[in-house]
């Protein structure tokens, strides 16, 4: 078997922008991406950790060294790129300073030991996973919020200092964006426990009770989807992008024969259950998406709900200021792409003619 590796290279006491080196191995002995970083060492020497647990990113999932050549295979292919987990920290090859991961445990430090605080050092790859620090920097982490509950479980009377503390925070829980698309091997029972604490300090609501519309008087009816519809027109021409990707719409999508978009933006989570207590972290991750699908020439971004409609439609002028551009890309709902499909085209323009960008496409 053969790889064809991209490997993040950066010297920050020599170079000016990082770059990437190619290598074409030929898998022998190595049983693991660590034994591949050990290979590669041999040859030219590279910065990283030579243990199982160091933490990197493969294909823009974080990782460990330790996962296996077959699972590389078989989740990203052959061909892959090696980062760290922190590209902005960087200072020598696969390493970083983590300075910024190290202090923040200073928010938990009344309520720590030294098997505490060994812990958090283990959590490291969940705080660097969070896409949120994309956005602010000053985010309290989700190390932090795991630490947290874990001390919650260890010492139950200490669970309303530990919720003030973290209801202090102005950069806190309400900006934890979900980690599960984004760690190789999620366990979401992790996730469970971030949300549990959430809804401790009330920050968290069900969907239902999330006002995601502007205009709170405009509600739009798009009716029900049918699973099986026959398809009269196929999408030949089209190029677009499907978020949160539904599995009652696989079907219909496969059938279309237009070009569907595959974006690493489509996989990031919009915290729409926090929306009411922090509508600015969806916003900024909205605008990420839906400038994503605009840059990449898509004539349309689709979704499989109405909250989401809502968010990337009804919202698209503070999705604009975001990301300082105007993206005029339409957005479709799932059942209106299925009417559409299907010759339904009344039915279909009676909502395409309330988005705040027409498609245009009857």
């Amino acid at each position: 078997m053969r790889l064809e590796l991209s490997l993040f290279k950066f010297d920050s006491k020599s170079d000016y922008l990082p770059y990437y080196t190619k290598h074409f191995l030929k898998i022998e002995n190595e049983k693991n991406l660590l034994d591949i970083l050990n290979t590669i060492n041999n040859e030219k020497p590279l910065g990283y950790v030579n243990c199982e647990n160091f933490d990197l990113v493969v294909n823009g999932v974080y990782a460990k060294a330790s996962i296996t050549i077959n699972e590389l295979v078989e989740n990203f292919g052959k061909e892959l790129t090696i980062e760290p987990i922190s590209i902005r920290r960087a200072h020598t090859d696969l390493l970083i300073d983590q300075a910024d991961f190290d202090k923040k445990i200073a928010i938990l430090t009344e309520f720590i030991d030294e098997e505490d605080f060994e812990e958090y050092k283990n959590l490291k790859q969940y705080f660097y996973a969070s896409n949120t620090l994309n956005y602010n920097d000053q985010y309290i982490g989700d190390a932090v919020l795991i630490l947290a509950s874990k001390l919650i479980e260890k010492n139950p009377k200490a669970k309303n200092k530990i919720l003030q503390k973290l209801s202090e925070e102005e950069n806190g829980a309400s900006n934890y964006t979900s980690l599960k698309n984004r760690i190789f091997n999620f366990d979401l029972a992790i996730e469970e426990k971030i949300f549990e604490l959430q809804t401790s300090l009330k920050l968290r609501e069900d969907i239902e009770k999330q006002n995601f519309r502007v205009n709170t008087t405009l509600i739009i009816d798009f009716g029900s989807f049918e699973e099986n519809c026959e398809i009269k027109h196929d999408f030949n021409d089209f190029i677009f992008a499907y978020y949160n990707r539904n599995d009652k719409a696989s079907n219909l999508i496969s059938q279309l024969k237009a070009k569907v978009l595959n974006l690493e933006s489509l996989n990031l989570d919009l915290a729409r259950n926090t929306f009411n207590k922090n509508q600015e972290i969806t916003y900024n991750v909205a605008s990420t998406i839906l400038l994503d699908v605009f840059d990449n020439n898509a004539d349309f971004l689709v979704v499989d709900n109405d909250e989401d409609f809502y968010i990337f439609d009804y919202n698209r002028k503070l999705l604009e200021k975001c990301c300082g551009r105007d993206v005029l890309i339409p957005i479709i709902h799932v059942n209106e792409l299925q009417k559409l499909a299907s010759g339904n085209h009344q039915e279909a323009k009676a909502t395409l003619n309330k988005h705040q960008i027409d498609p245009e496409i009857i």
